[in-house]
């Protein structure tokens, strides 16, 4: 019985580094295909609507594709589903890799921003068929006491992969905008998603599966679902995150849109503003995990949504590169780092590990009409705004600023805290985040100022 237990413990350890690995090249796929499909539809001249429409429209369709995937986790394994969806996915990266061609050819120009739409929400569909079964698989892999510390260590490395590629990414699309050869450049970045997420598949083989046994009592519909979320701390928590989501969404999809278009930015100067949020949510990530082990992820989350608010208002103040990336970004990065890794593990504590599957499908469900009905609003805001008192895209990122504002005053008190945790004490926090070298020059000041003004 020890051995068994042994084994297995060992197994799930080489899964976890298994999973650390499987992440890095999943990071590569998004960075050569994800993060470039906004610079993509601009490239072959989409409308500002249109590339709204794309965030509207596969917020939506993803979620569904989870809720319809959720159920086959009862027929199939973990593995089996998430190995066979991921083929899939990485082959639906030919059809944009063909738009990319004839848009070079000059053929159906007008009509390829239209065939963008479709075939990207298509590839959004298969991907997420593995969400539901990744959230249950990977769940069962971590012990419950140390996820935030585990997770923030994947995505600081997953992430830190993602900066490096994304970057060397951007310089490659500028270099072959100069020769005037761009839409090269996106040719083989879509062959590297492909591929990378090949690569990720012969990971996910590789991989340990715990036995998951599901009961007739662990299902439950979706209308059972809606029916009781206002009853139930989870439920109400993602009554939340659908409102949240919506408010968000009014503005994301055009920040993209902004800097390229509005600011004129070149891929290098985009992508480093969008990836200095990346990279200072990275260096605050494990304190981030530490807390939320500590003090829970409510109070990450409560913590966190102020500057998620303020976030779209600073981009009124100033288009200067630099100040992007020393403010918003800056505030951005640290913010999202926090609430994204206390979102996620919220629901691994709330929710049994047999119900996890349907649940994060239901939860993305919601998050997904709550995507659509935001960037829909965003994109029809951008093409029916007629103000001349400033530029619309700002107007939409400060309607979005107090929506979110507004989300988290009135919706963060309706739930709370699952698992028993420390209490949340403001200095000592301040103390753990600052290094002491800097509490001590800090110190030092403030009482040096103090004894000067008593002089006075």
């Amino acid at each position: 019985m020890a051995k068994k237990e042994n084994r297995i413990t060992e197994l799930r350890h080489k899964a976890r580094r298994l999973s650390i690995k499987e992440g890095c090249f999943a990071s590569i796929r998004s960075s050569a295909g994800d993060y470039y499909i906004t610079p993509f539809a601009i490239a072959i001249n989409s409308s500002n609507f249109l590339i709204g429409m794309i965030s509207s429209i596969s917020g939506l369709v993803g979620p569904i594709s989870q809720w319809f995937s959720s159920g086959l986790i009862g027929k199939y394994s973990r593995k089996k589903i998430i190995v066979t969806a991921t083929l899939y996915e990485a082959l639906t990266w030919i059809p944009m890799i063909l738009i990319s061609f004839l848009f070079y050819k000059g053929i159906l120009t007008s009509t390829l921003p239209f065939l963008l739409l479709l075939f990207f929400s298509v590839y959004t569909i298969i991907s997420n068929v593995t969400s539901p079964a990744w959230f249950s698989w990977t769940g069962d892999l971590v012990d419950e006491g140390y996820r935030g510390k585990w997770f923030s260590k994947r995505n600081f490395i997953s992430g830190f992969v993602s900066i490096l590629f994304t970057i060397t990414a951007a310089f490659f699309l500028d270099y072959l905008k100069k020769q005037e050869f761009v839409i090269f450049g996106f040719i083989i970045l879509f062959l590297l998603a492909m591929a990378a997420r090949l690569i990720s598949r012969q990971y996910f083989k590789k991989t340990y599966e715990p036995k998951l046994r599901l009961k007739k009592g662990d299902y439950f519909s979706l209308w059972q679902f809606i029916k009781k979320a206002p009853k139930n701390n989870f439920g109400r928590y993602v009554l939340f995150r659908t409102v949240m989501d919506f408010t968000v969404c009014i503005a994301s999809p055009f920040f993209t849109v902004y800097m390229l278009r509005n600011l004129n930015f070149s891929y290098v100067t985009f992508m480093i503003v969008t990836l200095s949020q990346t990279l200072f949510g990275l260096l605050i990530m494990k304190q981030w995990g530490r807390f939320a082990d500590k003090y829970g992820n409510y109070e990450v989350m409560k913590l966190t949504m102020a500057f998620i608010a303020l976030y779209p208002l600073l981009w009124l103040i100033s288009g200067s590169p630099i100040y992007l990336i020393l403010v918003p970004s800056l505030f951005g990065g640290i913010a999202w780092a926090g609430f994204n890794l206390a979102a996620g593990n919220f629901i691994y504590d709330s929710v049994s590990p047999q119900k996890r599957g349907l649940a994060i499908s239901y939860y993305n469900l919601l998050n997904g009409i709550g995507v659509f009905l935001g960037a829909g609003l965003g994109a029809i805001l951008v093409k029916t705004l007629t103000i001349t008192f400033m530029d619309k895209i700002l107007f939409i990122f400060l309607i979005s600023g107090f929506a979110r504002l507004a989300s988290g005053l009135i919706m963060l008190p309706y739930f709370k805290e699952v698992r028993k945790t420390r209490k949340f004490n403001s200095t000592k926090t301040i103390e753990g985040f600052i290094p002491k070298t800097i509490r001590f020059h800090i110190f030092e000041n403030t009482h040096e100022l103090m004894i000067n003004k008593r002089a006075r």
